[in-house]
């Protein structure tokens, strides 16, 4: 079926339903027998449920419907469709979901503890992400991922997966392993998001068609319009990065104050206990002599 030149195949990947399966299988299992064992402590949010439907929701929309098909075979923006939701609304959807007693459960083993930790320090969580990103998506890596579907979609799985990396030190629910204060976490949002809006420039601005696909003559649209479609698209992130540092400068601010004011709190005081001190002092100075 096709509509405007548009291919409406739907795509059902043997690999991505498995690991689909797999991610749904591994969450349920996992929280009914901890919730089990200790209900009062481990309880399941609705919440979290319904941020877990969401993930489930998003990463079926763009892994089994004509949007894999169309942006595997015709269209560059549709594929960064692809890639900006899953990894700014898929991703923050799935670790949302995660009660926090559950990443306790995970973070009492010694070795789950010190990889997740190494994998979440924010320099070395943005590098792993970015690098993912970038190297997928130099034509020679990219054009063979074109070529096969399952390869493909494991280009999507791994962008995917280190984008909760990526996420965890904004929003990760263990907060033992890194304490951000908020200035850092906007410099690590404003950072974070600089190689991608280099590589979004360069796919817009470059003025060299790198990803030539097939687009369906009925569009009216050529390759390079195309690219830089999908380049604009990608700047999408960066403006979550803004929204996500809008609230951790406030919260800042707002800590800010609530310091300056219990300084001023401790110094008035301070103030009153030395006031009441020399009061004291001048009553028992005046009591020989009566």
């Amino acid at each position: 079926m096709t509509f405007d030149g548009l291919s409406f195949q739907w795509h059902w990947s043997p690999f991505s339903m498995a690991a689909l399966a797999l991610l749904c299988l591994g969450y349920s299992l996992t929280l009914w027998l901890l919730h089990r064992r200790d209900p009062q402590a481990r309880p399941i949010k609705t919440s979290q449920l319904a941020w877990f439907i969401s993930a489930v929701l998003l990463i079926a929309l763009f892994f089994f419907t004509p949007i894999d098909t169309i942006a595997r075979t015709q269209l560059f923006v549709a594929h960064m469709f692809q890639v900006v939701f899953l990894i700014t609304f898929a991703a923050p959807c799935l670790l949302f979901a995660c009660p926090d007693w559950l990443v306790q459960v995970v973070l009492q083993r010694t070795i789950p503890r010190t990889i997740l930790k190494a994998l979440t320090r924010p320099v070395v969580a943005s590098i792993i992400f970015n690098a993912v990103f970038l190297l997928w998506h130099t034509p020679v890596f990219f054009d063979k991922a074109l070529q096969y579907g399952n390869l493909y979609h494991v280009m999507l799985w791994s962008i995917f997966l280190t984008s909760l990396l990526n996420w965890w030190p904004l929003i990760g629910q263990e907060r033992q392993l890194h304490q951000l204060s908020y200035p850092a976490k906007m410099l690590y949002a404003f950072l974070d998001g600089q190689p991608m809006d280099v590589y979004a420039l360069i796919i817009v601005f470059g003025g060299v068609v790198i990803y030539p696909y097939n687009v369906p003559v009925q569009l009216n649209i050529g390759a390079y319009a195309d690219q830089a479609s999908a380049g604009a698209l990608l700047l999408l992130p960066g403006i979550v990065d803004f929204v996500v540092m809008s609230p951790l400068f406030f919260r800042w601010l707002g800590q800010l104050e609530e310091n300056a004011r219990r300084n001023d709190e401790r110094r008035q005081a301070r103030r009153e206990a030395q006031e009441r001190a020399e009061l004291l002092a001048a009553e028992e100075e005046e009591l020989p002599l009566a």
